[in-house]
């Protein structure tokens, strides 16, 4: 299997060579990749690739060659977790099962419902398709599935169709060191630049230094303030949920931003824009800034960045109410549209294919509020979002 990824890459065109594969196998005895799939990925990207150029094609062999691999060791059923018991009670139904089970009819609808089973239920339940339980089809509980429902106690969103969590779910930072994996990210946010000299005078500016000299007969040494990009961002992050599926790329455009733009502040939302953001994720509970202030502190000379799969129920966008953690008392559209009254340029930033976009409503609707400027998060939509921005 080692033989072939070694050909297939150099069949694929990455330069690989013989010592940097021997190197990957005597990593491999030394058990680096701890048996597991993602660490022999990395290991195996790190011996073999010299250019970054070459991962999109390493990606498309390593997922060719080792396609379905698992290298996770055997596990003694007496060291079952009870969490991996419990998720075998799952129900999982066919296509034709999902398309009989009818939704709610509506938001308040569906709120209205759920306060009636909390008055009415008394114990746990598992199965079936009313009460607040697991492994069914009821509209409020855990690890079933219904179009349109409440999610409650349940780790992960598994059919994303939830209109609300009743959770409190830990979010991480985006981590502004991680390496990039590919420089044309940076390469297209440097279109982003108006340069403007700044600051205390640094920088020695040679040709005055020179007309100087020569008009005085003696050396007069001219400084100047560096030559910085004077642009200036406020980029928003949709964080959790489904864009735990875009972690990487989202990372990897911060730690550009954090290098391209000299001022720039980063803010955290969770599906869309409300009254309040955070810095940290950690804190996100107890340290919550304003929108509003947000408004107010920085100036519309800004340029606004939203970086989001727009993926949500249509709910969190246009009702009062709607946002699947907590009470908004005005709905997400109303805040987006205050953005759009202040500041000039904004752009929104989707991971989500751009062919795929008109099958999730939300993603139109965002799409609708923004002016249609949303991007594909790609290097060719970075570059149209930068040029646009830069207007």
């Amino acid at each position: 299997m080692f033989i072939t990824f070694f050909t297939e890459l150099k069949s694929a065109g990455v330069p690989v060579s013989l010592r940097e594969y021997l190197t990957l196998m005597e990593a491999l005895q030394k058990d680096l990749a701890e048996r597991r799939v993602e660490d022999f990925y990395y290991l195996a990207r790190t011996c073999l690739v010299k250019d970054e150029a070459n991962l999109d094609r390493f990606d498309r062999v390593f997922g060719q060659v080792f396609k379905g691999l698992d290298l996770m060791s055997d596990v003694p059923a007496r060291e079952l977790p009870e969490d991996w018991l419990r998720k075998l009670a799952e129900k999982h139904l066919s296509e034709e099962e999902k398309a009989m089970i009818e939704a709610m009819g509506g938001f308040e609808k569906l709120m209205e419902t759920l306060k009636e089973r909390l008055k009415e239920q008394e114990g746990r339940h598992q199965g079936g398709n009313k009460w607040i339980g697991t492994a069914g089809t009821s509209p409020f509980g855990a690890y079933g599935y219904n179009p349109e429902g409440v999610r409650i106690g349940q780790h992960e969103s598994r059919h994303r169709r939830a209109v609300k969590v009743w959770d409190k779910r830990e979010f991480k930072d985006l981590d502004d060191t991680n390496q990039l994996g590919s420089r044309n990210i940076q390469v297209a946010l440097k279109r982003l630049r108006s340069f403007a000299r700044s600051g205390a005078a640094e920088e020695l500016d040679l040709d005055n230094t020179i007309r100087a000299t020569a008009h005085k007969g003696l050396l007069d040494v001219k400084m100047r303030p560096e030559r910085r990009n004077a642009v200036k961002v406020l980029l928003f992050f949709d964080i959790g949920g489904s864009m735990d599926d875009h972690i990487r790329v989202c990372e990897e455009l911060f730690a550009a931003a954090r290098t391209e733009f000299k001022v720039m502040e980063h803010f955290y939302f969770h599906n869309c824009l409300y009254e309040s953001v955070w810095k940290e994720n950690r804190r996100r509970q107890t340290d919550r800034i304003p929108t509003m202030d947000l408004l107010h502190k920085y100036p519309s000379d800004y340029k606004i960045i939203f970086v989001g799969d727009a993926s949500m129920s249509p709910y969190e966008i246009t009702y009062p109410g709607g946002s699947v953690e907590h009470w908004n008392a005005e709905a997400g559209a109303t805040w987006l549209a205050r953005v759009k009254s202040v500041y000039r340029n904004i752009a929104w930033l989707n991971p989500v294919p751009e062919a795929h976009w008109s099958y999730t409503h939300s993603i139109s609707l965002i799409r609708e509020i923004m002016d249609d400027r949303m991007y594909p998060l790609t290097v060719e939509g970075l570059t149209e979002a930068m040029k646009d921005l830069a207007r």
